[in-house]
């Protein structure tokens, strides 16, 4: 299957693009493995005809609006994010209302139709520079209420208004499942992901980023972490750090629409080029905005 997989991305010129979340073997087999933020700036910078972009809905909207001349093709379409639409557009309309000079800054995590809503997007790796980077002290932050929560605490000159959204896998982590793991790992660091509850993140060594995550657990003198982010994580921690220990909150922290990512998946749409992400141009142009302002606010 590896070896089809292979083939077809050299004879239709693809390139194959994997969120963190993704199933290991998926990751194994793609030519750039990110997070939304990493995989954004590859979907704008690749020559390639076809971009396969294993990871949920609103990856597969922001890398067609970012390339509207390239097919976007993703391994299921129903993989979905529910915070990505965990924000009503009256809600939007009365905050604009409430505040004079409001920006509404939008987690990328969200649907092309709620980014056409905001003035700025935002990743969990940006999101506190491009807050302190924008003009306006009034900030209107969506979806995600614990994400917001995170970047009010950093940046306090702000006002900072929350949205009641959430990422439904990181909400379900509870402190109470830290302790348990510290409790059996008193020499571990704690490494949590700002989509988290705030509960949790108290109880944290290092918040940050998939990415940012990563990036600590290679560089830290530490040798055991307790991850409080989804497990898929783990191929890339064991990965660039075969020596070290991750652990996780029990359940393992798991997105059932990033596993809907298989291989198997990836090697039938490569085939067939039948699961196609189609962004109407009117939203695709107007979507574009808040995306590539985020790009040239953190150049």
């Amino acid at each position: 299957m590896r070896n089809q997989i292979e083939q077809l991305k050299i004879e239709k010129n693809a390139v194959i693009l994997a969120h963190y979340y993704v199933p290991a073997e998926v990751q194994e087999i793609a030519d750039y493995v990110g997070d939304s933020f990493y995989l954004a700036k590859i979907a704008k910078q690749t020559d390639a005809d076809i971009i396969v972009f294993c990871g949920v809905q609103f990856m597969g909207e922001s890398a067609k609006i970012l390339n509207p001349d390239k097919k976007v093709l993703m391994p299921d379409l129903t993989a979905d994010c529910p915070m990505a639409h965990m924000v009503a557009d009256d809600i939007i309309d009365e905050m604009r209302t409430k505040y004079d000079d409001l920006a509404v800054v939008c987690y990328i995590n969200s649907t092309a139709d709620l980014k056409c809503k905001s003035d700025v997007c935002v990743t969990s790796s940006n999101a506190v520079k491009i807050v302190k980077a924008l003009p306006n002290r009034n900030i209107f932050f969506i979806p995600d209420r614990n994400l917001g929560s995170f970047v009010a605490k950093q940046v306090p000159e702000k006002n900072i208004i929350l949205n009641d959204g959430c990422c439904p896998i990181h909400a379900r982590i509870t402190a109470s499942q830290i302790k348990t793991e510290k409790d059996k790992h008193p020499n571990a660091y704690v490494l949590s992901h700002p989509e988290c509850e705030a509960e949790v993140l108290a109880l944290s060594d290092y918040i940050g980023s998939t990415a940012d995550i990563i990036a600590y657990s290679r560089s830290s003198e530490a040798t055991e972490f307790i991850v409080a982010t989804e497990d898929g994580v783990d191929y890339k921690l064991i990965t660039d750090n075969p020596e070290k220990r991750f652990y996780y909150p029990n359940p393992h922290p798991c997105c059932a629409d990033m596993k809907l990512n298989t291989l198997a998946a990836v090697l039938s749409v490569l085939e067939n080029e039948d699961k196609e992400v189609i962004v109407d141009e009117e939203i695709r142009h107007r979507a574009l905005i808040p995306l590539d302002r985020m790009l040239e606010l953190v150049k």
